[in-house]
């Protein structure tokens, strides 16, 4: 096909962004809009009592000020999804503070006028008496003996815990094993960062006692249910959401956040629309953050260096609130800690605590870069302890394929992977024969080189149902109405092409509908990289319906029967003639009844996808300064099947971006002393930029999933899962060569590493 599955499309979404024609929430402007700004608390945990806040209400422009008190009637934030097995207990979070703040960020007010300024203004003379109480930072000092409580129905702030496999005969195992590897690791806090901040505008229409919300966010539906069902009391009609153009979500903009129901009810109290808008600051103190892991990790080996069992202690930073998804992140994470190895028995204990922090929750990835940090750190550990090559050590102990399908200790069951198949391949493109010749060279130059590989699985693309929704125009296009939402990754082009596969018509002659709750019955929106796998299917779905339809009339117009008939440029021909009807006037046939043009269909995925791969990274270490560079970057991955070849490398080139600026820059620092956010801004918050990424080298090694009827594999996290083990394997492998330093805990920083070089060269003098 032309058009179809596989083919290496340009992206038809980038000719109006790049014209300037994108259409983001900052760029709405209804007549007469009110211009919001939220208070937030300057203290990581205090009571507050507000004094005077008439004074700023009597302002100029200002058209209403919101505290506590006018949004106690609203439901609290809730957290959705839990952990199965586990009751949670969930602390209050109100749309407002009432009289307590438990993070630097907590709304405490929201303000409307006609100008932002105006709002600034009056938010700044709020009068507010402020008494701050004990505050702590950081999941382990929250887990310490006599740790502040930062909340006090949650003794020793324990959120939840819980424990996959067999603790019993895991340490049986280690008690016999013959050798036993263990790392500490440290995944580090992470603010998202997408270019385009969240927002919302809200318009009420008092006839209809009906909101209309327009914001960037990941799924309409989610934020409808949850702001407009659960937090206002409405009936799922009484609210439409709209997603326009979303420039970048990365699992943040999936939540239901304080500011959409505020701008629903200042719009209410207003009689005019309220718009709001995150500035940069507001995006590190109120959105919620990512990562945030201490673990601990134990490998029992045999003396052949072939795993026997594995144990690790995790201990999770949930922050001060529990988020919408947040418990289940590192439940979901801990499923995946065995990787792509044949470890038959294990014990995962998590642990998740409460902290005066913003709060956490899913980031590309949502749990699994975790794991796959993890186990990957561990076993090139345990290789250097062996003194077994990495790729060795990983070669003894993958799962094979013939072991397909296979079920993991923590209760997955793998249906495909060919993991030395997509090692031995990434090993080859970076010419890892040549390694050490090149690593010899650069020693004369006074340069460490050091080699990292980082295989990876995870489980992704089980999320659902997305209605897909496809019919014939009278003009001969499709009309396409899909449930997922995309935040920049090609979704009208990726799914006209499955169109294509069906109704044989070029990607120009679709158009696409997301992000609508009016126009759409149903969506889970972009998550869990289902897209494809959930939204795709559905789509594959319904257009093969339609096509039958369609087949249907033109038989009766071309007087054949619909099995001879095939689809062929925006047309439908009898098979082998050349009598044919085009799409245009086979929509006009007198049998074209409404019915026949349009058919819909939603795919519910029965099991998650696990695609899988190798990153491998190459660096160079000046030891003078600590310098990094990565000289050599190489991924090889199994997406089942490669829907567009171009959109699916640029995926992976994000996130592999997003994977090495965490090994390597991205850090979020709170002061333990008074609980400020140190790296509020983008003065202090370090992101990856062009110029410090390598050129990457691309392929995959596809073998079908079973699981959908596309056999497509989820995408779009797959490259920061691969890319911090990597790139840390690689670092280590550097400073062990040159100076036995085998620990170093992201990001690695040139400071960083320069520090770890001069202590281990002051030990050596000493």
């Amino acid at each position: 096909m032309k058009f179809g599955v596989g083919q290496a499309l340009v992206r038809k979404e980038d000719d109006p962004l790049i014209r300037g024609a994108g259409r983001y929430v900052a760029d709405f402007a209804p007549a007469q809009c009110g211009h919001a700004v939220v208070l937030r608390s300057p203290h990581a945990h205090a009571r507050f009592r507000i004094v005077d806040a008439a004074r700023a209400g009597a302002m100029p422009g200002i058209r209403t000020l919101l505290t506590g008190a006018d949004t106690r009637h609203l439901g609290l934030m809730p957290c959705v999804v839990g952990v199965p097995g586990q009751e949670m207990i969930v602390p209050p979070c109100p749309v407002l503070a009432l009289d307590e703040v438990h993070h630097v960020g907590d709304a405490v007010a929201f303000v409307v006028a006609d100008t932002p300024d105006q709002a600034r203004d009056a938010a700044e003379a709020i009068e507010i008496d402020w008494e701050p109480l004990p505050h702590v930072v950081g999941a382990a000092a929250a887990l310490a003996d006599g740790a502040p409580q930062v909340w006090p129905d949650r003794p020793g702030n324990l959120a939840f815990e819980v424990s996959f496999g067999d603790r019993v005969r895991t340490e049986s195992v280690f008690a016999t094993a013959a050798r036993v590897v263990s790392v500490k690791l440290v995944n580090q806090r992470l603010v998202t960062n997408y270019i385009d901040t969240r927002g919302v505008i809200s318009q009420y229409d008092p006839a209809r006692d009906h909101y209309t919300l327009t914001l960037g966010s990941q799924g309409s539906h989610a934020i409808r249910d949850i702001i407009g069902v659960q937090v206002m009391g409405l009936a799922p009609e009484q609210m439409r959401v709209i997603t326009p153009d979303v420039g970048g979500g990365f699992g943040t903009k999936l939540f239901a956040y304080r500011e959409y129901a505020l701008a629903a009810v200042a719009a209410k109290a207003t009689g005019r629309p309220v718009k709001w808008v995150a500035d940069r600051t507001e995006h590190f103190l109120g959105d919620t953050q990512g990562r945030d892991n201490i673990t601990t990790a134990r490998l029992a080996l045999d003396g052949a260096g072939r795993f026997l069992a594995l144990d690790v202690d995790t201990i999770a930073d949930m922050g001060a609130y529990l988020s919408t998804y947040a418990p289940y992140i590192p439940y979901i994470g801990a499923a995946m800690l065995p990787g792509v190895y044949d470890i038959s028995v294990c014990y995962i204990r998590v642990r998740a605590a409460f902290t005066n922090t913003v709060p956490v929750d899913a980031y590309r990835g949502a749990g699994r870069p975790e794991a796959s940090y993890v186990i990957e750190r561990l076993v090139d550990a345990a290789a250097r302890e062996t003194g077994l090559a990495p790729e060795e050590m990983r070669r003894r102990n993958f799962i094979r394929p013939e072991q397909m399908p296979y079920a993991t200790a923590t209760g997955k069951t793998y249906d495909t992977g060919e993991f030395d198949g997509q090692m031995s391949r990434a090993l080859a493109l970076a010419e890892f024969a040549g390694f050490e010749a090149r690593a010899s060279a650069a020693g004369k130059r006074g340069v460490l080189r050091g080699f990292g590989i980082g295989t990876y699985i995870e489980a992704c693309g089980g999320n659902g149902p997305d209605t897909a929704t496809i019919s014939l125009e009278k003009d001969g296009t499709i009309r396409l109405h899909v449930g997922t939402q995309t935040t920049g990754q090609g979704h009208d082009t990726s799914f006209s092409q499955i169109v294509a596969d069906h109704l044989s018509v070029p990607p120009d002659q679709v158009r696409m509908l997301q992000g609508d709750t009016h126009h759409i019955a149903t969506g889970t929106g972009t998550g869990g990289s289902s897209s494809i796998p959930a939204g795709g299917n559905s789509v594959a779905m319904a257009a093969a319906k339609l096509a039958d339809q369609l087949k249907d009339v033109a038989a009766d117009a071309l007087e054949a029967a619909p099995r001879d008939l095939e689809f062929s440029d925006g047309a439908i021909r009898v098979a082998g003639t050349d009598r044919m009807i085009s799409l245009v006037a086979l929509a006009a046939h007198p049998r074209a009844t409404p019915d026949k043009l349009r058919a819909a269909d939603a795919f519910v995925p029965k099991a998650p996808t696990y695609p899988n791969g190798t990153h491998v990274a190459e660096v160079e270490i000046d030891e003078d300064t600590g310098r990094l560079d990565i000289v050599n970057y190489v991924i090889v991955d199994d997406f089942g099947v490669s829907l567009n070849p171009m959109l699916l490398e640029g995926q992976v080139h994000g996130g592999a971006v997003q994977g090495i600026g965490q090994a390597l820059m991205e850090h979020t620092v709170y002061d333990e002393d008074s609980g400020q956010l140190v790296t509020g801004s983008l003065m202090d918050y370090a992101l990856p930029r062009a110029q410090e990424m390598p050129d990457f080298t691309f392929e995959t090694r596809n073998v079908p999933c079973k699981a959908n009827p596309l056999g497509v594999k989820g995408a779009g996290e797959a490259g920061a899962i691969g890319s911090c083990p990597a790139v840390m394997n690689a670092v280590i492998d550097a400073l062990w060569r040159g100076y036995r330093v085998e620990h170093l805990d992201m990001p690695a920083t040139s400071e960083r590493i320069w520090r770890a070089m001069r202590q281990s060269k002051d030990e050596t003098v000493t």
